[in-house]
Order: structure tokens, then sequence, then C-alpha cells
């Protein structure tokens, strides 16, 4: 995982283009950002936005970079925050990204085993045996009851 929170791919499909597909060289994405490249190569220092590298070393920004790096400018020069702010907000942001994911994992998996446990209670009703009466509990009253043995007849 970079600084940026994201995992790094090292092969990329030639026909698959996503957000995260490395295409733009550090020219076009100043250009696209509206910063200087000398403040990209700064950013990449600091660790606020990490491209991949080619095997040149050159970088080549993906369109979440390009976006990342329109956020910093943001934040620097409209917000006034410093660039060690902006490097923990983005810390702060991937972090609950990182956990909200989790969580939805685990409630996945929380569903899973809900469904497993209802299955498995069905298989036990479904085994029990249909000679038998289940138990009612009886209400009780204070009625009272009189019993009389019948007294035997004699010959």
């Amino acid at each position: 995982m970079d600084a940026t929170g994201r995992r790094r791919q090292s092969s990329y499909s030639a026909y698959e283009l996503t957000e995260e597909t490395p295409v733009y060289v550090i020219s076009v994405a100043a250009q696209l950002s509206g910063l200087h490249p000398q403040t990209l190569r700064q950013y990449d220092r600091l660790g606020l936005v990490s491209p991949d590298r080619t095997a040149g070393r050159g970088r080549r920004y993906s369109a979440r970079d390009i976006e990342l790096l329109r956020t910093v400018q943001q934040l620097s020069q409209n917000e006034g925050i410093n660039l060690a702010g902006i490097k923990r907000i983005i810390e702060l942001e991937n972090q609950v990204a990182a956990l909200q994911s989790r969580v939805a994992e685990m409630e996945a998996a929380l569903d899973g085993a809900a469904a497993a446990m209802q299955q498995r209670e069905a298989a036990v009703h479904a085994s029990y045996r249909r000679d038998l009466v289940p138990y009612q509990e009886v209400q009780q009253t204070s009625a009272l009851v009189v019993w009389r043995p019948k007294r035997q007849q004699s010959d």
C-alpha cells in the first residue's frame, strides 16, 4: 500500500482502464491538476501523492492521483492547511475508508453466520420425531379437583 492508502499493482491490463490506472506523465498531470510539475515532485517527496513509477523511474499519475492533487491544492490554498496537516488528513481519510471496508466485511460475515445458524436450526427442527407431541404448559388455576376412588363392590 502507498501513502494514499491504495494497493499498488505491478501489472495493469492494457485494455482495462480504471481511475487507479497510471497513465499520465508528470507534465500532463500538472496541467490537469493546475499545479507546477515541481510541486508534484515535492508532494511525491513528502508522501502526499505517490504516483506509480515506470521501469525507468518516471512518474505515472492516475485519475485518482489527479483528484488527490486537486484536493491537496484546495486544502492548502483555500483552507490554509499546511502540508503536514494535509498529509495527516489524507492518512485519517484512508484509515476511515479501510475501517469502513472492514466493517462491511464483518457485517457480511455476520450475515453469513446468521444464515448458516438458521439453516442448522431448521435442519434440527426437521429431524424431530413426528410421534412425539410437544409439551404445552398447563395454565394453573385455583380450582379444586376432588377425586374419590371407586369403591369395589363385593360379590
